[in-house]
C-alpha cells in the first residue's frame, strides 16, 4: 500500500476521514496477514513508511502508524503518506542454557 490520504472534503467531517484512514490501514494490515505464507516463512512483517508526503516519508513501525494519524488529526493537517510492504519474517532462536536464567 503506497498512499497519500486527503483528510479534507465538502461533505465529510473530519474526524470521520481520521477514522477512515486508520480502518483503511487495519484493513490492509489484516488482508496481507491472512495471505499464504511462503515456505519456510513464519510470518508476515511489514516495512513501513510515514510522512506528510511521499518526499519525507521516513521508516516507522507498524505500530506506530496509528499514533502518527493520530498527531495529524491533533495538528489538523489535510493529508499524509503512508507506505506499507509486506515481507515474509523469519523467526531466529537463540538456544539457552537450562541453567540460564537471564
Amino acid at each position: 500500500m503506497k498512499k497519500t490520504f486527503e483528510l479534507s472534503h465538502p461533505k465529510i467531517k473530519y474526524p470521520r476521514l481520521v477514522e477512515s484512514a486508520k480502518h483503511d490501514v487495519k484493513k490492509y494490515l489484516k488482508r496481507e496477514r491472512n495471505k499464504q505464507l511462503p515456505a519456510g516463512a513464519d510470518y508476515w512483517d511489514f516495512d513501513c513508511k510515514f510522512g506528510l508526503t511521499e518526499d519525507t516519508a521516513e521508516p516507522v513501525a507498524v505500530s506506530d502508524i496509528n499514533g502518527r494519524i493520530s498527531e495529524i488529526e491533533a495538528q489538523q493537517l489535510t493529508s499524509f503518506y503512508v507506505e506499507i510492504i509486506a515481507k515474509p519474517g523469519h523467526r531466529s532462536f537463540v538456544e539457552r542454557d537450562e541453567y540460564d536464567q537471564d
